[in-house]
């Protein structure tokens, strides 16, 4: 979803980089096959992604939230020649669907799949990261912030998503509404922790981008 009327949002989108061909491709069979397609960042957002990623020019990445693999591709386009990028994702339902683009890509000797529980593979990595994005199930936001932390590199960026929540975020929440409330938390820890520096985007559904110091 985005917050800017429609005839802005669609100036915005018109006047940005075009998609690419192969995720133009991965964009359309994931709606056609794919439960939940509107968890895709789209093309809009995977602009902003790929913008921000060559902008790093990053040697390891790490991506939190796999899906069918289009934020992973965007986020690869500013990735080092001899750079890796490490996605994680719990549906290994979907493994097969994502590593079939990620192969058909420029980028298929840069990228590694890891398939189970981020809370428990995040500490058996040994790498320092220059870019972060997490995108996966909100409530373990804050965890995973917690988690990659102390594996940033000096001037190293963490990208998060869905942070504005649908709005949710400034209105009353729901007493069993878990997911908001975390965000609210996680948003306000990120504006308050003196090691990084934040800024909140109103890009689609709200995109925080936070430097860390």
């Amino acid at each position: 979803m985005g917050f800017l009327p429609d005839e802005i949002d669609n100036y915005v989108v018109d006047h940005s980089q075009n998609e690419p061909e192969l995720l133009k491709e991965l964009n359309k069979e994931t709606w056609q096959k794919i439960l939940n397609p509107r968890m895709l960042s789209g093309n809009f957002q995977g602009r902003v992604l790929s913008m921000l990623s060559k902008l790093i020019a990053p040697m390891n990445i790490l991506e939190i939230g796999t899906y069918t693999g289009y934020s992973a591709l965007c986020l690869a386009e500013g990735i080092k020649k001899e750079g890796k990028l490490i996605t994680i994702d719990k549906n290994e339902e979907l493994e097969d669907f994502a590593k079939k683009y990620f192969n058909k890509s420029l980028y298929k000797n840069n990228i590694s799949q890891l398939i189970g529980n981020a809370i428990e593979i995040i500490p058996t990595l040994n790498d320092k990261f220059d870019l972060v994005f997490i995108d996966a199930d909100k409530s373990n936001y804050i965890n995973y912030f917690n988690l990659i932390i102390d594996k940033m590199n000096s001037g190293g960026v963490i990208l998060s998503d869905n942070v504005l929540w649908n709005g949710k975020v400034v209105k009353e929440v729901e007493k069993k509404d878990v997911d908001t409330k975390i965000l609210i938390e996680y948003n306000k820890l990120l504006n308050t922790d003196t090691r990084i520096e934040t800024v909140l985007l109103p890009i689609r559904d709200g995109l925080t981008i936070s430097r860390v110091k």
